[in-house]
């Protein structure tokens, strides 16, 4: 009898220990994959240029197919990367309303379907196939926080929100977002069909990655989870709007410069003097994993349609931000109408036109900028580039001067960040050697000690002679 009962025992002490391993298997099968998963930034966009399109304003008609017709403009200037603003049908209740309210792009109502407005989803797959065989990859926006209050899963699957002490739904906390209705992360049943949404888009139209709004608002295990299955089905590029280290350990490829930019506008605007830049660059490097990407900005959608122009934010030093952005350490943004000085605030729930067909200067500029990028390994963003090295001068609160190198390829970058011509020294030897002047498309000598005259808000960029 006694032996039954150790028997008897045994067995129970076995089935208990066994559902319970079975238990957590089912609870850590996610995390487990995300943890064995390593993510790999796709050689690709080593020395890529990323624009961001704007469906809505970009043509009259407002659809996929119209703006296929800049695709080969778009070749021409050398971009790389399109992120499509959010493709999918806008939500109607609660709408933050305006006289001709179109609603905000990033109050989705479905995730599985594309805005009527912009065209079909072939409509679609075509666009994406034309960039593709123009050279270009596609990521779009993806906005995993927070639906419109009529997306499909409000009637299907309450149980995905986030609800108040009444067990109302609620908008995103801390925000003013309420044509937004809240997703709670907890509920695994919601993170599998998001991330079912996820890897729909990949398989059925190949683009190429994500930019995810507000990624810091969504938990880290979860994108890891996410990057994890869609590796499995393609490489993939994944951009967060997020400047926030633990991301990009094994989700995103690409973090918003949030910070760069703000110290970009405050030395513009004369509320800083350049040495912000040097404690920005001297940290960077260790404030992210290895090989992270910063996409560098002097504006995007949100700053255009909130904060202002960039004439508003950077007035005349503009175009030199836009080359310290491109030699800089990460991968440059170029915004819709960006590259034809476009020079007004874009409405961010109202159809509003870019005007294409301008004079400027700035198609030039970015031209050069990305042809600069492009001949120069120095440049590549990531580890696959040159670090940045300050170089001294005689004047460091005015001028920001560097170097990058990567094997014989050095570009060295001159700017007077000041709104009176500078007379100054860079300091040293580090940087002697031929080169030449890139802007000026002559052969230039930098000896050691080189004395410069630069005019207010002027720029030099050297490259080296192979």
């Amino acid at each position: 009898m006694k032996n039954l009962m150790i028997m008897i025992i045994l067995l129970v002490g076995f089935v208990l220990v066994a559902c319970n391993t079975a238990t957590e298997k089912s609870t850590k099968t996610q995390d487990t994959l995300a943890l064995e998963h390593q993510k790999v930034v796709p050689e690709w966009s080593r020395n890529s240029v990323i624009y961001e399109v704007n469906i809505r304003h970009y043509t009259p008609e407002g659809t996929f197919n119209a703006f296929a017709a800049h695709i080969p403009r778009l070749k021409e200037l050398g971009i790389d990367i399109l992120w499509i603003m959010p493709i999918h049908p806008v939500g109607l209740k609660n709408r933050k309303m305006t006289e001709k309210s179109l609603g905000s792009p990033y109050s989705v109502q479905d995730y599985l379907k594309v805005n009527p407005d912009y065209g079909t989803m072939d409509d679609f797959k075509a666009l994406v196939k034309l960039a593709h065989d123009n050279g270009m990859k596609v990521i779009i926006d993806w906005v995993a926080n927070h639906t419109s209050w009529d997306n499909v899963w409000v009637t299907s699957n309450p149980e995905f929100y986030t609800k108040n002490d009444k067990g109302e739904m609620t908008v995103p906390a801390g925000t003013d977002w309420e044509d937004t209705a809240d997703l709670n992360y907890d509920n695994d049943s919601l993170r599998s069909a998001m991330t079912e949404a996820f890897k729909f888009w990949i398989k059925e139209t190949d683009i190429d990655g994500y930019r995810c709004d507000v990624a810091g608002m969504v938990p880290v295990d979860f994108w890891d989870n996410v990057r994890a299955e869609l590796d499995k089905i393609k490489p993939v590029f994944m951009l967060a709007e997020a400047e926030e280290a633990p991301l990009h350990k094994n989700a995103f490829d690409m973090a918003y410069a949030w910070n760069f930019h703000n110290l970009m506008k405050q030395v513009a605007q004369a509320k800083a003097d350049v040495s912000v830049l040097d404690t920005y660059f001297a940290q960077i490097d260790t404030a992210f994993p290895e090989g992270t990407y910063m996409m560098n900005f002097i504006t995007n959608h949100d700053e255009n349609a909130w904060t202002g122009t960039i004439k508003e934010s950077f007035g005349a030093v503009a175009n030199t931000m836009a080359v310290l952005s491109f030699t800089a350490p990460g991968m440059p943004l170029i915004y819709t109408g960006q590259e034809v000085g476009l020079a007004k605030r874009l409405s961010f729930f109202e159809k509003d036109l870019v005007k294409w067909d301008v004079k400027n200067t700035e198609t030039e500029l970015y031209k050069n900028l990305i042809k600069l990028k492009r001949q120069n390994p120095a440049l590549d963003a990531g580890t696959f580039g040159g670090k940045l090295v300050r170089i001294n001068t005689s004047n460091d609160k005015a001028v920001f001067a560097f170097i990058r190198q990567k094997d014989e390829n050095k570009v060295v970058v001159v700017l007077n960040l000041s709104k009176k011509a500078e007379k100054f020294t860079l300091t040293g030897e580090t940087f002697a050697g031929k080169y030449t002047d890139f802007f000026a498309n002559q052969d230039s000598e930098l000896k050691a000690n080189q004395e410069f005259n630069i005019p207010a808000w002027g720029y030099n960029v050297f490259v080296s002679k192979k």
